[in-house]
C-alpha cells in the first residue's frame, strides 16, 4: 500500500517526486540566469519551458500531502511545526543573502536603501526567498479555514487562480496563484495517494496516459497557451498527476535514487542553491572554457543542486549545524527527540 520506504516514516514516491520539483526549480533559475547574463537563449530554455506549466504547483501539493496528520494540534504545537520553523529558515537565509550582497545593492541605493530593502523583504519577501514565506502562509491559513467546508475552499482558491491577480507583491501574488495547489494537496491527500496505488497496479494505462500528458504540454506550452485563464489550472494538475505517476514508476524500480535523496533534502538545497549557481554561472561565462549556453547551464545546475548538500554534510554536528537545522532556544515548544530540527 502507498508505496516502498527507504527510511522510517518516508514514503519513497513522494520523496521522488519532492526530488523532482528541486531539480525543476534549480534548472530553471540556472538556466534564465545563464541566459540573461549573456543575452542569448540555449537548448536548456526549451526544457524548462516544458516545466512551467506544474513546476510549482507540483511543489505545492506534495508540500500539503500530510498536512492533516498535525491540522488539529493546538496553535503551540502547529505554529512551532509548521508556521516558526520555516520564518526561522526565511528570516536567517534573507540576513546571508543580503549580507552577500550589500556591497552591490549599497551601490545602487546607498546604506539606507539596502535598509530598507531588507526589512520591507519581511513584508513582500525576497528573490527566491519567497517560496518559504509563502509555503508558512498557507499552513496558517489553512489551519485558520479548516473548519470552512473545504468545496468552498477550494472553489475559492480556483478562482484565485483562474484571476490574473498582479498586484506587484509577490506574497499576494504568488497566493493567489499557488495555494489552490496546496490545499488540495492537503484536502484531497488520499486522492493523491489512492492515485499512486493505481498507477502501480495499472502501470501500462499510467505509461501511455503519461506519454500523452507530455506531448499535450509540450503542444500548449509551444503556443504559449499554458498560462491562459482556467487551461493553467487544468495543466497544473495534469502535471502534477504525471509526476506522481513518474514518481511511482521510478521508486518502485529504486532507479535514480539521487532524485529521491534530493527531495528528501529538498529545503536544504532551496535555502543554499543561489550561492554555488552564481559562482558557477559566473565562473564559466567569465572563462569561457564552454562556449555552449545550454552545457552552462546544465553544469550550473548540477552544481546548484549538489553544492548545499556538501555544505549540509560539512556543518552538520558543528556550530554552523544553525544553518539547516533550527536551535531549541528558537522553538515555541520543548522539543521531543532532538535540541535542533532539520530544515526537511
Amino acid at each position: 500500500m502507498n508505496a516502498p520506504t527507504s527510511h522510517p516514516g518516508r514514503i519513497d514516491w513522494v520523496d521522488y517526486a519532492k526530488g523532482f520539483c528541486i531539480v525543476m526549480v534549480v534548472t530553471w533559475h540556472s538556466t534564465l540566469g545563464v541566459e540573461a547574463a549573456t543575452g542569448a537563449t540555449s537548448w536548456m530554455h526549451a526544457l524548462v519551458s516544458f516545466t512551467t506549466p506544474f513546476r510549482m504547483p507540483d511543489f505545492f501539493l506534495v508540500s500539503g500531502l500530510f498536512l492533516a496528520r498535525v491540522i488539529d494540534r493546538d496553535w503551540r504545537s502547529f505554529l512551532d511545526q509548521r508556521v516558526a520553523h520555516f520564518a526561522y529558515f526565511y528570516v536567517l537565509w534573507l540576513t546571508i543573502q543580503f549580507a552577500l550582497k550589500a556591497p552591490a545593492f549599497a551601490d545602487e541605493m546607498g546604506a539606507l536603501g539596502v535598509l530598507k530593502f531588507y526589512l520591507t523583504s519581511f513584508i513582500d519577501p525576497f528573490g527566491l526567498m519567497w517560496f518559504i514565506y509563502v509555503l508558512a502562509m498557507f499552513f496558517a491559513v489553512t489551519k485558520l479555514l479548516r473548519k470552512v467546508p473545504p468545496l468552498l475552499v477550494f472553489a475559492a482558491a480556483a478562482a484565485l487562480e483562474i484571476a490574473p491577480i498582479e498586484t506587484g507583491w509577490v506574497a499576494i501574488d504568488e497566493f493567489a496563484a499557488r495555494y489552490v495547489y496546496f490545499f488540495a494537496g492537503y484536502w484531497l491527500a488520499d486522492y493523491v495517494f489512492a492515485f499512486a496505488d493505481r498507477v502501480r497496479a495499472h502501470r501500462l494505462i499510467a505509461l501511455g496516459g503519461f506519454a500523452l500528458w507530455a506531448v499535450l504540454n509540450a503542444a500548449f506550452v509551444a503556443h504559449g497557451w499554458a498560462t491562459l485563464p482556467l487551461l493553467s489550472l487544468v495543466l497544473g494538475f495534469l502535471g502534477v498527476a504525471s509526476v506522481v505517476a513518474l514518481a511511482v514508476f521510478l521508486a518502485d524500480a529504486r532507479l535514480f535514487d539521487a532524485v529521491r535523496y534530493m527531495g528528501e533534502k529538498s529545503l536544504v538545497i532551496y535555502l543554499a542553491f543561489f550561492l554555488p549557481m552564481a559562482a558557477t554561472r559566473i565562473a564559466l561565462i567569465k572563462t569561457g572554457l564552454i562556449p555552449d549556453l545550454g552545457t552552462v547551464a546544465l553544469i550550473t545546475t548540477a552544481a546548484a543542486l549538489a553544492g548545499p548538500l556538501v555544505l549540509h554534510w560539512l556543518v552538520r554536528g558543528t556550530r554552523l549545524g544553525f544553518l539547516f537545522e533550527r536551535p531549541a532556544w528558537l522553538r515555541l515548544e520543548r522539543p521531543r527527540r532532538s535540541a535542533l530540527q532539520p530544515a526537511e
